[in-house]
């Protein structure tokens, strides 16, 4: 798993039939202090997160690997939304004090 935030969406009207339905989200990967590292991705939404979310996001074969994801043509998969995220004891973030 790898921590990220939610930076935006994209929309895309013309997909892969078994991917209709599904939202996609741009997610810029974070460090373990919670800042902003170099990259983005491209990931399926399993979990209704928001732009601004702070989210655990799975890549490569992992991404097929949720319920919502299974056999699908995905490499990359938001699979839960961080409440907290605490380093040495010492939290670092918190949902909705950001």
């Amino acid at each position: 798993m790898l921590l990220g935030k939610v930076k935006g969406t994209v929309v895309a009207t013309q997909k892969e039939p078994s991917m209709v339905g599904f939202k996609f989200l741009v997610v810029k990967p974070l460090d373990e202090k919670g800042a902003e590292v170099s990259g983005s991705v491209v990931a399926v939404d399993a979990v209704g997160a928001g732009v601004g979310e702070v989210v655990l996001y799975a890549t490569g074969s992992a991404a097929r690997q949720t319920v919502a994801t299974k056999d699908r043509p995905c490499d990359a998969v938001v699979m839960a939304i961080v409440d907290t995220l605490e380093v040495g004891g010492r939290e670092v973030y918190r949902k909705g004090r950001e």
